[in-house]
């Protein structure tokens, strides 16, 4: 068998790109060499045999990552480009506020049967279909809405796009966790993350392109252009394989192996991590997985367990009830409140926020796992505290003035700048890490759901709450809960960095550890586990 870059020339010596690497050439490698008699030094072979299947490897699952967060464009888009379309649909269907307030809340809350749903799903199909089932649904959804006569055939559209992105928010991250290099998964499990800010900054730019069309036409046009990254999902679902881990939970260890030698360095990671993932799938503690239900063990938790569930949950639910739905889908809103009129110019104040919630999720990606998931919470949490606060302060005594309004600006474009940086990224990383194998997939779907939850009541009762309270107050309730979100995850939130997913359970074990997150495995810890 031949080396890859490397071929037999007429002769039967190798020859590289129809370069002659005979005893009589001239022309040498930089990163090889040859020895006296005119043959290839093994050890220099075999590192360039190393070096270009790491960056093969790197480049392979760098684009399984990108395509499975497609399905999050879908979501992000959803959430830009309501923001603005709002404003035409008001006009043309005269909804009233309740209705515009169900019709944007809907969504969020209907995607909790989607999460719900999800997790038995990918358990039972896989997870690449379940991400292409997400995506069927969400277009049909879209295509309704756009074609919508009447509030209440919108509204039928608005319910399937909502279980469908249900689907799609559960299971890519945990796809995408099971299939990375514990080097890089936390950046790469941020990637759906990256594209749901990509979608919002899309959505943002529809608003602002379409919004001279008249009303009748133009939210029905901003609402169309999400049905095209379908056409990429499809294209991406012939293109990924299926997680090695679901694939090790349906027996097909030789399938799984294959994923995994694409995916891993070198042979001796993928019999590693092979050999972790078929601990994983058949004990814990000594105890079969199968004896348990599923939804028992996650009804009636362990100690250890349960602590994860609270992590998981909680951090899901926290990145919600902060507020930032109601910063996203009502920046128009809040913005007109604080002084800017003119539809054009609200708009586009909105490209602004979206430009800076896109920038920041980058900076996210390169830093966690360079300094940490906690670390990254820290900045994300307090930051967002000090930009709702001051938020808060300008919608009640410096609205009005060029002053106030720049002020609102930048708090909002602050706001969603800390949150893209920490806590928007890492409550996905760390719900599609932290729990065992068999359980991973359905008790994400409880971090989604609660996720869900959260942020429909967001959506559905801010306008309500700013009514009654002033939307200034309302800020000052949304700092208060993200000040409580830094206690959170002092105590609650364990450093995930740099621990493979078959080593998460050491974490939660102890409750002395868990508290304040001190938990500091070595590698071989996992092995110990297996043994108790």
């Amino acid at each position: 068998m031949g080396f890859v870059g490397y071929k037999e020339n007429e002769n039967g010596e190798m020859s590289l790109s129809g370069i002659h690497l005979g005893s009589k050439n001239k022309y040498r490698r930089m990163d090889s060499e040859l020895t006296d008699d005119g043959g290839f030094d093994e050890a220099s072979l075999q590192k360039q045999q190393q070096e270009e299947r790491r960056r093969t490897t790197r480049k392979y699952v760098f684009a399984c990552a990108v395509f499975a967060s497609l399905n999050s464009v879908l979501l992000g888009y959803d959430v830009g480009v309501m923001s603005g379309a709002i404003l035409f649909i008001h006009e043309d269907l005269k909804i009233t506020e309740v209705q515009e307030e169900v019709l944007v809340g809907c969504l969020s809350v209907v995607s909790l049967f989607g999460s719900l749903a999800g997790g038995k799903t990918a358990d039972a199909i896989g997870r690449k279909w379940t991400m292409g089932l997400a995506a069927i649904i969400f277009q049909t959804g879209a295509a309704i809405m756009t074609l919508a006569p009447s509030f209440e055939i919108l509204m039928v559209g608005r319910l399937l796009a909502g279980v469908g992105i249900g689907f799609g928010v559960t299971i890519a991250p945990v796809y995408i966790a099971e299939i990375s290099p514990t080097i890089s998964r936390g950046s790469l499990t941020a990637f759906p993350e990256i594209f749901i800010n990509i979608g919002i900054l899309l959505g943002y730019v529809s608003n602002y392109a379409f919004s001279g069309l008249p009303s009748h036409t133009s939210w029905r046009i901003m609402l169309a252009v999400g049905i095209l990254p379908s056409v990429f999902i499809g294209f991406a679902l012939c293109i990924i394989p299926e997680s090695p881990r679901w694939l090790v939970m349906q027996n097909r260890v030789e399938e799984a192996k294959t994923v995994l030698w694409k995916t891993n360095e070198n042979d001796a990671e993928v019999e590693e991590r092979l050999a972790e993932i078929l601990s994983a799938a058949g004990t814990t503690n000594g105890e079969k997985y199968e004896d348990k239900a599923v939804w028992r063990e996650l009804l009636s938790p362990s100690p250890a367990l349960r602590r994860m569930l609270v992590t998981g949950i909680g951090i899901q639910c926290f990145q919600q009830v902060t507020g930032i739905d109601a910063t996203v889908y009502y920046s128009p809103t809040i913005l007109k409140e604080a002084g800017l009129v003119g539809n054009s110019k609200l708009l586009g104040a909105t490209v602004a926020v979206g430009i800076s919630k896109t920038v920041f999720i980058l900076v996210a990606i390169v830093l966690i796992d360079k300094v940490g998931r906690k670390p990254l919470l820290y900045v994300s949490t307090i930051g967002m505290t000090v930009c709702l606060f001051t938020l808060g302060i300008t919608l009640s005594w410096l609205k009005g003035g060029p002053f106030g309004i720049d002020l609102a600006v930048l708090s909002v474009c602050g706001n969603v700048a800390f949150f893209s940086v920490g806590i928007g990224p890492i409550c996905w990383v760390l719900t599609s890490e932290i729990f065992p194998l068999r359980l991973r997939a359905q008790a994400a779907a409880l971090g989604a759901v609660g996720n869900r939850v959260c942020s429909g009541l967001v959506a559905m009762s801010f306008l309500s709450v700013a009514h009654a309270i002033t939307m200034g107050r309302t800020f000052f309730v949304f700092s208060a809960v993200s000040a409580v979100s830094v206690a959170f995850v002092y105590a609650c939130v364990p450093e995930t960095k740099g621990k493979s997913l078959e080593q998460m359970d050491l974490l939660f074990q102890s409750e002395q550890v868990w508290e304040g997150g001190r938990a500091e495995q070595e590698p071989g810890d996992v092995e110990q586990l297996v043994q108790k």
